[in-house]
């Protein structure tokens, strides 16, 4: 087995190395000139009108990888960064990023194109979840997507984060309209005399489903339900802003079932809340087919906003919500909150995000995901150097404008699944690393996420003793092939401020990687992307892996074959 591991690697290095010749079989691209039928009565684009080509390119997509009919499931957080013109080219790409048993996520990126001046740039860029769905009665059960480049690498490892996170999207949803503090801030909200009423902004439109509207499966097409709702998302602005409002995201939404050829299509929209230069819209979407009951098809939250003639945002006047619409308007603050935490520390480029985002019960959800990301896109460089290798330990490094990374990779007979085990359990890396004086558990946020303080030497003498506060998120593998996963990150916890007595510093992103060789054996890969506070404690073991360096892993190696045969599982709990 360890044979065919190898033979793997070498087989996707070759492939690497063809990256510029390679195209995903799952691959699919529409590109459509934007014609005066396709746009509003500003000339720009109908994002409705995009939807439905995104999500078209889409479906095509996931067909082609599963070999069978295929459904939309959901949509995550869309940004609007750029409008679209009359004469211009909408290109759309969308490829399978991985496929898990029924299911898969498919990435869309939309780019303009300008034909007169050659300009090119992006518009937005989207994540699907599509669902197989066979004729027959037989199970679906998926392919796996091989990942051929270095990108796909990347964007397949990150899927299962996704995944994980649209799973739990309504949870996080309802912790935060639970938080007692979040509570106290809506409560001291006013509502002023100038507040607008949001009854006035109410839009109901029935559509009726014909054969043009239905895909090959004669159901709505996902692309056109989300188009009426985008119409009337788009009224029900109008009325509050009495003025023609950009449409700037769409919130993470679900489709909750199907809806056929002859079904009626009631679509509501208002006005949940206003943001000084933005406002929140709800759309629900149901339908019925002649005396049957109203099903509910989906939920949308499209955030506006209107723009001056320069392109500024504009203010917007405060709403006043009527007594049932108080849940609409406290969970669209919520979902703002939401939004800016998702945006901030996701989309941002991992440069662009102070270290030491604080941490809190809302963001908890996607400081993990960064975490968790942040590892995986640097376990998945392709530029690593080999500077050393002693007695079996690897040493690797990437040197980078503002930082250098290194990994240090070593094998041995232990099942990964113990070594994950041992290697999470932070509070002991202190037995086999020196640089560790003091690693103690401040929250178990949840199972797999844990905030530590570490305590480390001064690198000089008589130097001051550095702490930092750190987030430990660990992921078993999703998939087979995929390795355990234990990341580190700072963050700024309320708690625990800095001290005197310390000086605080930070790690912008480490740890490990641990892939199952064989039933016995683990390949153990150690990450550091090295900051200003790390960098002092390796700049002179890392030119040729020192001695110290090198006895650092050896007793990493020496503590996990200690303690190889203990039963006890990693179940730590607050302090």
């Amino acid at each position: 087995m360890a044979s065919e591991s190898h033979h793997k690697e070498n087989l996707h290095n070759l492939q690497l190395e063809d990256e510029g010749q390679h195209r995903n079989p799952s691959e699919v691209k529409m590109s459509q000139i934007v014609l005066p039928c396709h746009a509003n009565h500003c000339g720009e684009l109908s994002i409705g009108q995009l939807l439905k080509w995104m999500d078209c390119t889409a479906c095509l997509s996931a067909e082609r990888h599963a070999g069978c009919p295929c459904v939309t499931a959901s949509v995550d957080d869309i940004y609007f960064e750029h409008t679209i013109g009359v004469g211009q080219v909408v290109n759309i790409k969308a490829k399978v990023n991985r496929a898990f048993n029924s299911s898969m996520e498919v990435g869309i990126e939309v780019s303009c194109e300008d034909l007169y001046s050659g300009r090119h740039w992006r518009v937005c860029q989207a994540f699907a979840t599509f669902v197989a769905k066979r004729t027959d009665a037989n199970k679906v059960q998926l392919r796996q997507v091989v990942p051929c480049t270095h990108q796909e690498q990347v964007e397949h490892s990150l899927a299962a984060e996704r995944r994980r996170m649209r799973l739990i999207h309504h949870d996080i949803m309802q912790d935060l309209l639970n938080n007692k503090t979040f509570q106290r801030s809506i409560t001291e909200q006013n509502h002023t005399d100038e507040a607008l009423p949001t009854e006035r902004t109410r839009v109901e439109s029935v559509e009726l489903v014909l054969p043009p509207h239905a895909n090959h499966q004669v159901n709505t097409f996902g692309g056109q339900i989300m188009a009426w709702m985008e119409n009337v998302a788009t009224i029900a602005a109008s009325r509050l802003c009495n003025a023609h409002p950009t449409l700037r995201a769409i919130d993470m939404f679900h489709f909750r079932g199907p809806s056929q050829v002859g079904d009626r299509l009631v679509l509501k929209a208002i006005v949940n809340n206003t943001f000084k230069n933005s406002m929140e819209v709800g759309v629900c979407a149901e339908a019925y087919h002649r005396d049957e009951p109203l099903r509910h098809i989906n939920s949308a939250f499209m955030t506006f906003e209107v723009l001056d003639e320069k392109g500024r945002p504009c203010p917007l006047p405060p709403i006043k919500p009527e007594p049932q619409g108080q849940r609409r308007y406290q969970e669209a603050l919520a979902r703002k909150k939401i939004r800016l935490d998702r945006k901030y520390i996701i989309s941002c480029k991992q440069t662009e995000v102070p270290l030491s985002v604080p941490w809190d019960t809302s963001n908890q959800v996607y400081l993990s995901y960064n975490n968790v990301s942040a590892l995986k896109m640097l376990a998945a460089k392709n530029n690593w150097d080999l500077c050393s290798k002693k007695n079996n330990v690897s040493l690797y490094t990437v040197e980078e404008s503002q930082s250098l990374c290194f990994r240090v990779e070593f094998e041995m007979e232990i099942p990964a699944q113990r070594a994950f085990i041992l290697l999470s359990d932070i509070s002991r890396r202190h037995e086999w690393d020196q640089h560790y004086t003091l690693c103690k558990l401040l929250l178990r946020v949840d199972e797999d996420d844990f905030i530590y303080q570490v305590v480390t030497p001064s690198v000089s003498k008589g130097g001051q003793y550095q702490d930092f506060i750190l987030l430990a998120s660990r992921r078993p593998p999703c998939d087979s092939g995929d390795p355990y996963v234990i990341a580190l990150r700072s963050v700024a916890l309320p708690s625990h401020p800095p001290t005197e007595e310390f000086h605080r510093g930070e790690v912008v992103c480490a740890g490990f990687t641990i892939y199952e060789v064989s039933k016995s054996v683990s390949k153990i890969s150690y990450y550091n992307q090295a900051s200003p506070e790390v960098l002092p404690y390796i700049s002179t073991d890392i030119a040729g892996l020192s001695s110290s360096f090198y006895s650092i892993f050896c007793a990493c190696r020496q503590y996990l074959l200690d303690n190889i045969i203990s039963t006890s599982a990693f179940t730590p709990s607050a302090l």
